[in-house]
């Protein structure tokens, strides 16, 4: 008698817990190499911490969201979701720095790194020859560290630059431009690691890595919208509103608990009352505070680890003006309390009315303003906006609001990589994914769609295959890799 021909195992189940960039990126990765993947997002659109709501007929982003030309991962995605179309990418990098005294422009030469910002900065009239001269020779040594030398994760940014050379005046009006709004906290406070790894591979790399991107179109299109559409014609499910509320390991699968009266799917069958949901295979995608609640006990995440990251804030404040106060479409600003501005007029929707400009300023590391009024904020950046644009002196402000993100970033100082957690866990099946994670990366768009790649990596190689389909995209990428 012949053997039973045992049927070919179906595909493996994945859920994936979070549809920020990192759970849309595992989920399409998944997707795509084989498993059936249900995605949970406990709002109601996809897109985490950078996506779009409504204010009116105002369409407002949760954050001012750049990225530069090395961020290849982040690239990649918008490759995948066909949005490629729908941001720009400078020519050079182009800079305006503005102050209450004038302006200056950092831009990049043709010359290959490091020289292409040499000339620009030995002309940068915020700063003194003398400090431009030390400037060099700083950058020229931060380009021999190591940012994987764990040495380097004890010691603040300000110590070693004050050591070598770069006073406070030098830190403020230059090393901050790029640290501050990359790391999200006070330049001297930040990681050196983590500064390190910002500076060598945006400004002392490849002469066109850090070349800025920005987007055509607001957040929640590029992101949400584009990230839902490809996953539904991948197969995944997608259920928006629904929040998982335990993760729990039992007879070989996973079991995901969803809150009470959570359940609403993407699909067309309708509300799933069940209240949990079988996996082989978990991608927790979430904020790590979230996910430190979630994890299973036997996932075995001891005491003074990623839990333990801390976070910090982020505010953006918006200015909507009757006419337009500059052409600029972003900008830096020193001496300022205002940090980046951005033209949010045509991206939001407002440039159709033909009434005005708005504005938006985004400020990192953030806590002196987080808890402000924003009667009390408006008193401190009107004015520093018309400090900074002379067309801003005589319009009238017609709408000034305050959007903030108590917890937009994990705290990026001395002793948070140590922390930073890789995306596989002692369970197989069970992975982490999220900026906060250990990508080598900040905490950046970059580094959440680096994060969920690696996850989607990992948990093919726990579960030991997916059950058909492509390898996972990315499976190349390497944590700490530079672009």
């Amino acid at each position: 008698m012949n053997a039973a021909v045992r049927p070919a195992p179906g595909p493996r189940r994945v859920v994936v817990i979070g549809g920020g960039l990192a759970g849309i990126t595992a989920a399409i990765a998944l997707s795509e190499a084989g498993a059936a993947v249900t995605l949970l997002e406990a709002r109601p659109r996809l897109g985490g911490a950078t996506t779009s709501f409504n204010r009116g007929a105002l369409v407002v982003d949760t954050g001012q969201h750049v990225f530069l030309r090395c961020c290849t991962a982040y690239r990649g995605l918008l490759a995948r979701m066909g949005m490629t179309g729908s941001v720009r990418i400078q020519d050079r990098f182009d800079v305006t720095v503005l102050s209450p005294g004038g302006r200056a422009r950092l831009r990049r030469n043709g010359l290959p790194g490091p020289l292409h910002m040499g000339a620009t900065l030995a002309r940068y009239p915020m700063l003194s020859l003398a400090e431009r001269a030390r400037v060099t020779r700083a950058a020229l040594a931060m380009r021999m560290l190591n940012p994987a030398d764990p040495a380097l994760d004890s010691q603040r940014l300000g110590d070693w630059l004050a050591a070598h050379g770069q006073d406070e005046r030098t830190r403020r009006v230059l090393w901050d431009l790029f640290t501050v709004s990359s790391l999200n906290i006070d330049g001297d406070d930040a990681s050196l690691a983590l500064a390190a790894t910002v500076v060598k591979t945006a400004l002392l790399g490849k002469k066109d890595a850090a070349d800025i991107g920005v987007p055509l179109a607001p957040l929640g299109e590029l992101h949400g919208t584009a990230g839902l559409a490809l996953l539904r014609r991948l197969g995944a499910d997608v259920r928006l509103g629904v929040k998982a509320a335990a993760v729990e390991q039992t007879g070989g699968e996973y079991l995901v608990r969803l809150a009470r009266g959570e359940g609403e799917s993407d699909g067309d069958e309708g509300p799933d009352t069940r209240g949990t949901i079988a996996a082989d295979g978990v991608v927790l995608a979430t904020p790590a505070y979230t996910a430190a609640k979630l994890v299973p006990a036997a996932a075995g995440v001891p005491s003074g680890t990623w839990p333990d990251l801390g976070t910090s804030p982020i505010i953006n404040v918006h200015v909507i003006y009757d006419r337009r106060v500059t052409r600029l479409p972003f900008a830096a600003a020193v001496d300022s309390p205002v940090q980046w501005l951005f033209d949010r007029t045509e991206i939001s929707g407002f440039g159709a009315s033909g009434r005005g400009q708005y504005l938006a300023v985004s400020l990192s590391a953030a806590e002196p303003y987080v808890d402000v009024p924003a009667a009390r904020l408006r008193e401190m950046f009107v004015p520093a906006l018309a400090g900074l644009l002379p067309g801003a002196r005589d319009a009238r402000v017609s709408e000034f609001f305050v959007t903030r993100e108590r917890r937009a970033t994990f705290r990026q100082g001395p002793g948070c990589g140590r922390l930073r957690p890789q995306a596989a866990t002692a369970l197989p099946g069970l992975t982490l994914a999220g900026a906060w994670t250990d990508t080598g990366w900040p905490d950046t768009m970059e580094g959440a769609v680096r994060s969920g790649l690696n996850a989607a990596i990992e948990l093919r190689r726990g579960l030991g295959g997916l059950g058909g389909g492509s390898p996972v995209p990315g499976a190349g990428l390497r944590v700490g890799a530079s672009a």
